[in-house]
């Protein structure tokens, strides 16, 4: 018996489905103009935004209002998805969704934030984008405050007031037929033997990093701090410790396949 999931009128078993090909086939007529092949692939695609819809479904009472703005999502996902990057669409898509879903609840959640703070919070976002655009590196608030003129302190304020707290249920992957939430991620592994040869070669491989990727790696893993915080203790820029711990994770990612 096939499970049905209704919401704002839409069936599920009534959804056509496609095979990759198919996607990739409808996907190059989108890309050239076709606005059919465009609906229809939304249509055919429509599995994806019920299936976060229905991972926030304590939120019942907004259902076919998430459903909307998942909708929303899908549609940006479709317009930016690039087929050459050897990615599934469903993988690129349903964190796009997830987001638009998120940014909704948290313009619309109980506990208010002053627009005001709210303004500062979606302009710091917008620079941020915009700077990103401009460099392979993330823009730090030193950055993003030098731009919008605004004392870096109020930024990140601003910035934790329209955060919303993580559910362990939030989904983490989801390609469109299997899905791993948060809660699924925390597990007790310290008393395997697999994490004891990992922990081994992990050792292993930091032997061979330089003497500042090893401080920095120790800092952020071991003491908890985080890259502002490393930057300020050894004098360099947050976005350097960012470049060296990715430099320093590839390495030991080498070191360990």
């Amino acid at each position: 018996m096939s499970s049905k999931v209704s919401i704002a009128g839409v069936d599920t078993t009534k959804l056509p489905k496609l095979t990759n090909d198919d996607m990739l086939e409808l996907m190059k007529k989108i890309k050239s103009g076709d606005t059919r092949a465009r609906d229809y692939f939304v249509v055919a695609n429509l599995r994806l935004v019920l299936s976060v819809v229905h991972r926030f479904g304590s939120r019942g009472d907004k259902a076919d209002d998430m459903f909307q703005v998942g909708c929303v999502g899908l549609m940006k996902a479709i317009d930016n998805f690039d087929e050459k990057q050897q990615v599934k669409f469903s993988t690129y898509a349903v964190p796009m969704i997830i987001g638009e879903i998120k940014r909704y609840l948290r313009d619309n959640n109980s506990v208010r934030v002053s627009r005001s703070l709210r303004d500062i919070a979606y302009k710091a976002l917008q620079v941020k984008d915009a700077l990103s655009k401009k460099s392979i590196e993330e823009p730090t608030v030193d950055e993003i405050a030098n731009v919008l003129d605004i004392p870096a302190k109020t930024i990140t304020f601003a910035l934790d007031a329209i955060s919303e707290t993580v559910s362990l249920s939030d989904p983490v992957y989801n390609d469109g037929f299997e899905q791993i939430e948060l809660l699924d991620q925390i597990a007790d592994t310290k008393n395997t033997d697999d994490s004891l040869h990992e922990n081994i070669s992990i050792k292993d491989a930091i032997k061979f990093l330089p003497e500042r990727e090893k401080e920095i790696l120790l800092m952020r893993y071991y003491v908890g701090k985080t890259q502002t915080e490393v930057s300020e203790e050894i004098g360099i820029s947050q976005a350097q410790v960012s470049r060296l711990e990715k430099n320093a994770l590839k390495i030991i990612k080498e070191f360990l396949v």
